[in-house]
Protein backbone atom coordinates (compact mmCIF):
# COMPACT_ATOMS: atom_id res chain seq x y z
CA UNK A 1 0.00 0.00 0.00
CA UNK A 2 1.38 3.40 -1.24
CA UNK A 3 1.44 6.00 2.14
CA UNK A 4 0.48 9.67 1.11
CA UNK A 5 3.27 11.41 2.63
CA UNK A 6 1.21 14.90 3.38
CA UNK A 7 2.76 18.41 4.67
CA UNK A 8 0.32 20.65 6.56
CA UNK A 9 0.86 24.74 6.14
CA UNK A 10 -1.47 26.68 8.41
CA UNK A 11 -1.06 29.99 10.77
CA UNK A 12 -3.52 28.51 13.01
CA UNK A 13 -2.00 25.76 15.78
CA UNK A 14 -5.35 24.15 16.26
CA UNK A 15 -5.99 23.91 12.45
CA UNK A 16 -3.08 21.56 12.21
CA UNK A 17 -3.60 19.71 14.96
CA UNK A 18 -7.00 18.88 13.89
CA UNK A 19 -5.98 17.95 10.87
CA UNK A 20 -2.56 15.94 12.06
CA UNK A 21 -5.04 13.74 14.03
CA UNK A 22 -7.41 13.24 11.06
CA UNK A 23 -4.56 12.79 8.46
CA UNK A 24 -2.80 10.08 11.05
CA UNK A 25 -6.35 8.27 11.71
CA UNK A 26 -6.53 7.24 7.87
CA UNK A 27 -3.98 3.39 7.43
CA UNK A 28 -2.51 5.17 4.16
CA UNK A 29 -1.63 8.90 5.23
CA UNK A 30 1.03 10.42 7.19
CA UNK A 31 1.86 14.18 8.18
CA UNK A 32 5.61 14.46 7.39
CA UNK A 33 5.56 18.15 8.25
CA UNK A 34 3.88 21.24 9.91
CA UNK A 35 4.22 24.32 8.59
CA UNK A 36 3.03 27.78 10.16
CA UNK A 37 3.29 30.31 7.14
CA UNK A 38 3.85 30.40 3.45
CA UNK A 39 7.92 30.56 3.54
CA UNK A 40 8.28 27.84 5.86
CA UNK A 41 5.60 25.51 3.87
CA UNK A 42 8.09 25.86 0.56
CA UNK A 43 11.45 25.64 2.61
CA UNK A 44 10.12 22.08 4.28
CA UNK A 45 8.41 21.06 0.83
CA UNK A 46 11.89 21.55 -0.89
CA UNK A 47 13.67 18.81 2.31
CA UNK A 48 10.41 16.54 2.88
CA UNK A 49 9.17 16.41 -0.85
CA UNK A 50 5.63 15.22 0.42
CA UNK A 51 3.05 14.16 -2.50
CA UNK A 52 0.15 16.54 -0.64
CA UNK A 53 0.50 20.17 0.73
CA UNK A 54 -2.27 20.91 2.49
CA UNK A 55 -2.00 25.07 2.22
CA UNK A 56 -4.34 27.43 3.81
CA UNK A 57 -4.70 31.01 1.67
CA UNK A 58 -4.39 33.04 4.46
CA UNK A 59 -0.86 32.57 6.65
CA UNK A 60 1.53 35.97 7.55
CA UNK A 61 4.64 36.54 5.54
CA UNK A 62 3.95 34.59 1.99
CA UNK A 63 0.69 34.25 0.99
CA UNK A 64 -0.76 30.86 0.43
CA UNK A 65 -1.28 32.27 -3.66
CA UNK A 66 2.27 33.02 -3.65
CA UNK A 67 3.50 30.19 -1.73
CA UNK A 68 1.25 27.85 -4.15
CA UNK A 69 3.30 29.46 -6.93
CA UNK A 70 6.80 28.71 -5.22
CA UNK A 71 5.63 25.07 -4.15
CA UNK A 72 4.75 24.17 -8.05
CA UNK A 73 8.01 25.25 -9.26
CA UNK A 74 10.00 24.12 -6.30
CA UNK A 75 8.80 20.68 -6.08
CA UNK A 76 6.87 19.73 -9.07
CA UNK A 77 5.81 16.89 -8.16
CA UNK A 78 4.35 17.85 -4.70
CA UNK A 79 0.44 18.49 -5.02
CA UNK A 80 -1.23 21.72 -3.29
CA UNK A 81 -4.93 21.21 -1.64
CA UNK A 82 -5.81 24.36 -0.52
CA UNK A 83 -7.62 24.44 2.02
CA UNK A 84 -9.60 27.55 2.93
CA UNK A 85 -12.50 29.69 4.61
CA UNK A 86 -13.16 31.90 1.55
CA UNK A 87 -15.42 30.71 -1.17
CA UNK A 88 -15.52 33.56 -3.67
CA UNK A 89 -14.99 32.70 -7.71
CA UNK A 90 -11.61 35.28 -7.67
CA UNK A 91 -10.31 33.00 -4.80
CA UNK A 92 -10.95 29.68 -6.90
CA UNK A 93 -9.40 31.09 -9.67
CA UNK A 94 -6.17 32.85 -8.30
CA UNK A 95 -5.54 29.60 -6.77
CA UNK A 96 -5.80 27.33 -9.47
CA UNK A 97 -4.08 29.57 -11.93
CA UNK A 98 -1.61 29.85 -9.01
CA UNK A 99 -1.11 25.45 -9.73
CA UNK A 100 -2.98 24.53 -6.90
CA UNK A 101 -4.92 20.83 -7.28
CA UNK A 102 -7.74 21.78 -5.59
CA UNK A 103 -9.82 23.90 -3.15
CA UNK A 104 -11.87 22.77 -0.21
CA UNK A 105 -13.62 24.69 2.64
CA UNK A 106 -12.68 24.49 6.24
CA UNK A 107 -16.52 23.16 6.75
CA UNK A 108 -15.59 20.31 4.62
CA UNK A 109 -16.48 17.10 7.02
CA UNK A 110 -13.23 14.86 7.67
CA UNK A 111 -14.68 12.27 5.20
CA UNK A 112 -14.48 15.01 2.12
CA UNK A 113 -10.98 16.30 3.26
CA UNK A 114 -9.88 12.65 3.34
CA UNK A 115 -11.16 11.96 0.36
CA UNK A 116 -10.05 15.04 -1.06
CA UNK A 117 -6.13 14.56 -0.06
CA UNK A 118 -6.25 10.70 -1.99
CA UNK A 119 -7.88 11.90 -4.72
CA UNK A 120 -5.18 14.76 -5.19
CA UNK A 121 -2.69 12.88 -4.34
CA UNK A 122 -3.52 9.91 -6.94
CA UNK A 123 -3.51 13.23 -10.12
CA UNK A 124 -6.93 14.28 -10.08
CA UNK A 125 -8.05 17.85 -9.29
CA UNK A 126 -11.15 18.53 -7.05
CA UNK A 127 -12.87 21.55 -5.89
CA UNK A 128 -15.95 22.27 -2.96
CA UNK A 129 -19.48 21.78 -4.62
CA UNK A 130 -20.14 25.15 -2.96
CA UNK A 131 -17.19 26.48 -4.70
CA UNK A 132 -18.13 25.34 -8.02
CA UNK A 133 -22.05 26.41 -7.93
CA UNK A 134 -20.88 29.80 -7.18
CA UNK A 135 -18.31 29.84 -9.90
CA UNK A 136 -20.46 28.79 -11.99
CA UNK A 137 -23.64 30.67 -11.44
CA UNK A 138 -21.26 34.18 -11.83
CA UNK A 139 -21.30 35.70 -15.24
CA UNK A 140 -17.54 34.70 -16.71
CA UNK A 141 -14.96 37.98 -17.28
CA UNK A 142 -14.50 37.65 -20.80
CA UNK A 143 -10.78 39.08 -20.24
CA UNK A 144 -9.19 37.73 -17.42
CA UNK A 145 -6.72 35.95 -19.33
CA UNK A 146 -4.38 37.61 -21.65
CA UNK A 147 -4.40 34.53 -23.94
CA UNK A 148 -8.41 34.03 -23.33
CA UNK A 149 -8.90 35.70 -27.09
CA UNK A 150 -6.88 33.37 -28.70
CA UNK A 151 -7.86 30.31 -26.57
CA UNK A 152 -11.83 31.03 -27.51
CA UNK A 153 -10.83 31.34 -31.01
CA UNK A 154 -9.11 27.74 -30.80
CA UNK A 155 -12.66 26.58 -29.12
CA UNK A 156 -14.50 27.96 -31.80
CA UNK A 157 -12.76 25.61 -34.43
CA UNK A 158 -13.85 22.28 -31.67
CA UNK A 159 -16.51 19.91 -33.01
CA UNK A 160 -19.60 19.70 -31.20
CA UNK A 161 -18.25 16.91 -29.07
CA UNK A 162 -15.37 18.93 -28.01
CA UNK A 163 -17.06 21.64 -26.85
CA UNK A 164 -19.85 19.75 -25.17
CA UNK A 165 -16.99 17.85 -23.22
CA UNK A 166 -15.04 21.22 -22.19
CA UNK A 167 -18.14 22.57 -21.03
CA UNK A 168 -18.76 19.54 -18.45
CA UNK A 169 -14.95 19.27 -17.69
CA UNK A 170 -16.35 22.94 -16.62
CA UNK A 171 -19.30 22.01 -14.74
CA UNK A 172 -16.85 20.07 -12.53
CA UNK A 173 -17.45 16.66 -13.55
CA UNK A 174 -15.35 13.91 -13.68
CA UNK A 175 -14.56 11.65 -17.02
CA UNK A 176 -16.80 8.62 -15.38
CA UNK A 177 -19.53 11.12 -15.09
CA UNK A 178 -19.03 13.15 -18.26
CA UNK A 179 -19.11 9.10 -20.06
CA UNK A 180 -22.16 8.58 -18.36
CA UNK A 181 -23.91 12.47 -19.22
CA UNK A 182 -22.66 12.14 -22.97
CA UNK A 183 -22.95 8.30 -23.47
CA UNK A 184 -19.46 7.25 -24.21
CA UNK A 185 -17.21 5.15 -22.92
CA UNK A 186 -14.60 6.22 -20.26
CA UNK A 187 -11.86 5.67 -22.87
CA UNK A 188 -13.49 7.99 -25.22
CA UNK A 189 -13.73 10.53 -22.95
CA UNK A 190 -10.15 10.28 -21.77
CA UNK A 191 -9.17 10.78 -25.71
CA UNK A 192 -11.39 13.70 -25.99
CA UNK A 193 -9.92 15.31 -22.89
CA UNK A 194 -6.25 14.57 -23.89
CA UNK A 195 -6.99 16.10 -27.33
CA UNK A 196 -8.55 19.23 -25.98
CA UNK A 197 -5.79 19.99 -23.82
CA UNK A 198 -3.08 19.30 -26.96
CA UNK A 199 -5.42 21.56 -29.10
CA UNK A 200 -5.12 24.11 -26.06
CA UNK A 201 -1.65 24.14 -25.30
CA UNK A 202 -2.42 23.62 -21.71
CA UNK A 203 -0.85 21.24 -19.12
CA UNK A 204 -3.88 19.90 -17.20
CA UNK A 205 -7.63 19.95 -16.66
CA UNK A 206 -7.50 21.91 -13.83
CA UNK A 207 -6.78 24.74 -16.71
CA UNK A 208 -9.21 23.47 -18.91
CA UNK A 209 -11.99 23.63 -16.25
CA UNK A 210 -10.77 27.05 -15.69
CA UNK A 211 -10.84 28.14 -19.23
CA UNK A 212 -14.37 26.90 -20.07
CA UNK A 213 -15.68 29.53 -16.89
CA UNK A 214 -13.70 32.34 -18.46
CA UNK A 215 -15.57 31.41 -21.75
CA UNK A 216 -18.76 31.31 -20.08
CA UNK A 217 -19.63 27.44 -21.46
CA UNK A 218 -22.40 26.73 -20.88
CA UNK A 219 -23.95 22.82 -20.00
CA UNK A 220 -27.26 23.83 -20.85
CA UNK A 221 -28.48 21.62 -24.12
CA UNK A 222 -25.28 18.86 -22.53
CA UNK A 223 -26.79 17.00 -19.77
CA UNK A 224 -28.49 14.00 -21.09
CA UNK A 225 -27.44 14.36 -24.65
CA UNK A 226 -25.21 12.33 -26.26
CA UNK A 227 -22.69 13.49 -28.47
CA UNK A 228 -24.17 12.95 -32.37
CA UNK A 229 -25.41 9.31 -31.34
CA UNK A 230 -21.12 8.24 -31.75
CA UNK A 231 -20.31 6.03 -28.78
CA UNK A 232 -16.86 6.99 -29.03
CA UNK A 233 -13.88 8.66 -31.19
CA UNK A 234 -12.77 12.22 -32.44
CA UNK A 235 -13.71 14.29 -35.57
CA UNK A 236 -11.25 14.52 -38.15
CA UNK A 237 -10.83 10.94 -39.11
CA UNK A 238 -11.58 9.41 -36.32
CA UNK A 239 -15.28 9.77 -35.65
CA UNK A 240 -17.58 12.81 -34.39
CA UNK A 241 -16.25 15.50 -32.92
CA UNK A 242 -17.10 16.92 -30.30
CA UNK A 243 -20.41 14.34 -3.16
CA UNK A 244 -19.79 17.68 -1.77
CA UNK A 245 -16.49 17.50 -3.42
CA UNK A 246 -16.43 17.51 -7.46
CA UNK A 247 -13.88 16.04 -9.11
CA UNK A 248 -12.25 17.94 -12.36
CA UNK A 249 -10.20 15.61 -13.20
Amino acid sequence: MNVVRVLVADDQPVIRAGLRALIGAADDMVVVGEASDGAEAVSMARELVPDVVLLDLRMPGVSGIDATIQLTRATPSARVLVLTDHESADTVVAAFEAGASGLLLKSSSPREIISSVRSVAAGASVLSYSVMKRLISRPAPRARLPEVAELAGKVASFGAGEVKVLALVGAGMSNKEIAGTLHLSLTSVKTYVSRILRRLGLDNRTQAAILAYELGLSVDGVVGGAIGGVSGGMSGGAGESAGSCLPLV
